[in-house]
């Protein structure tokens, strides 16, 4: 064998490593924490760790993810204007009970509305009536209804039934629970529900299926309310029998791993070639 074909075989084999050692990098860490894309985990957790408060433990362990959010699209004045970007979403469950976690950056807390010039903060989770069918996302439609829950930073939490843009109406009996805490600039809310429900129009979360979710945020010193708000595409939870949804992430990774392998052989045929 010539110098020149030992120099080739050399090239090919270090091009090989440097190939592996790439992809053990990429494709390495994508394999294990890639998560179906909008997804919100939900992790079982026991009810005597207390999941309703938002300082328990139980949520040390219940992946967050961040939802970035953006203007709701409103022809009110400065509706463009919303100042939350993201909100940490956490969710988890017990035997009897489906439990969401919301954390956000406001610099204040602004709990007092009773000044009709003053606004105070809120959030909502937005969840459809028929989990098997997605609504769309501004408040669902006369033919998908969707449940809300409106928590108000001045201590009241409503559950409402709502089929499109302004004809949410409560719910005559609630059961919704909720739970706060505001420190160094951050609102965390805890809003819970039964699982099982055997009032009409009230989302059930006994399913075997994903079940979507969208969530919404004001910032009621910012002159946030009503339709001026900041809100999320929809999420969802994967409560079905195995893997939920397409690993979006995970084939991004593949596809690069791919283009990155099919250089490599090209490289090596050529340099055999030449």
């Amino acid at each position: 064998m010539s110098e020149r074909d030992d120099t080739r075989r050399v090239a090919a084999w270090a091009l090989v490593a440097a190939c592996f050692v790439v992809l053990t990098a990429v494709l390495g860490p994508a394999t294990v924490a890639a998560r179906p894309a909008n997804q919100i985990p939900v992790e079982s957790v026991s009810a005597e760790e207390n999941p309703q408060q938002p300082s328990s433990e139980a949520w040390d362990k219940v992946p967050p993810v961040e939802v970035p959010l953006t203007s709701a699209p409103s022809g009110l004045p400065n509706a463009s204007d919303t100042s939350v970007e993201t909100v940490r979403v956490q969710s988890a469950r017990t035997d009897g009970r489906f439990y969401l976690r919301m954390s956000w950056h406001d610099g204040t807390a602004d709990r007092n509305a009773s000044d009709p010039r003053e606004f105070a903060d809120a959030a909502a989770v937005q969840v459809p009536v028929n989990t098997s069918v997605r609504p769309p996302i501004s408040m669902g439609s006369t033919r998908n209804l969707v449940n809300v829950w409106y928590w108000h930073a001045d201590g009241e939490t409503e559950e409402l039934l709502a089929g499109g843009p302004g004809t949410t109406t409560e719910f005559e009996s609630s059961s919704v629970k909720t739970a706060t805490n505001y420190d160094d600039g951050r609102w965390t809310v805890v809003v819970s529900r039964a699982i099982t429900t055997d009032t009409a129009n009230q989302t059930s979360f006994a399913v075997d299926h994903d079940v979507d979710v969208s969530f919404a945020v004001w910032n009621g010193s910012n002159m946030e309310r009503s339709g001026t708000k900041a809100v999320s595409e929809w999420y969802h939870f994967p409560l079905g029998p195995g893997p939920q949804g397409p690993p979006y992430e995970s084939i991004l990774w593949t596809v690069a791993g791919l283009a990155i392998v099919g250089t490599a052989l090209v490289t090596i045929q050529a340099v055999r070639n030449s």
